[in-house]
């Protein structure tokens, strides 16, 4: 039986191979060595969100393609009720819900981020393009570089994503963001 993250390493793969770019040329370009790479590749487990819409923008297909195996459609608008979201699990202790799996074309892709409460420091990744963060509920803390931000419901921060940062829990209950991507 193959898992749900063996399926997007499945993909990866294929895509990879389908557009004749190497092993060694996809991950200088993710900028991981070798091996990250071709784990990703082989169980599809702990792949970046940032690295999958690299590698969705490099293949010239959606996010939502690599993870669901199913293209977007719609390219006038897609309504999102609440609790509505296609699930992307990636990281324990980080619960994602694309928000605009169904539109075709994205030139930003926004996620509903839960994450649960933990004193693990965050894990810190970088990426092109530029990001947002809103806070709905409880606190986050958000790390760039050496620095940290509390920020709680309502607050927010725009930042260049080429600079280390990553996102927790500041309380001892789920805090829940919005984040923007833009690549």
């Amino acid at each position: 039986m193959v898992t749900e993250f063996a399926e997007i390493g499945l993909r990866i793969k294929g895509l990879r191979e389908a557009c004749d770019v190497t092993v060694e040329d996809m991950a200088r370009e993710l900028e991981v060595p070798v091996g990250t790479y071709e784990e990703w590749e082989a169980t599809g487990a702990d792949v970046p969100i940032s690295a999958i819409y690299h590698m969705a923008h490099h293949f010239g297909v959606e996010f939502t393609e690599i993870l669901t195996g199913t293209a977007a459609k719609l390219q006038t608008y897609q309504v999102v009720k609440n609790g509505e979201g296609r699930e992307v699990d990636r990281y324990p202790g980080y619960h994602f819900e694309d928000l605009a799996w169904r539109y075709t074309g994205k030139i930003m892709q926004p996620l509903l981020v839960v994450l649960d409460p933990s004193d693990e420091p965050a894990k810190l990744v970088t990426h092109t393009g530029q990001e947002f963060n809103l806070v709905i509920e409880g606190t986050v803390i958000v790390t760039w570089e050496d620095k940290e931000f509390e920020l709680n419901a309502g607050d927010s921060i725009y930042f260049n994503p080429e600079h280390p940062h990553g996102q927790r829990c500041g309380g001892d209950v789920p805090a829940k963001f919005v984040t923007i991507i833009a690549e």
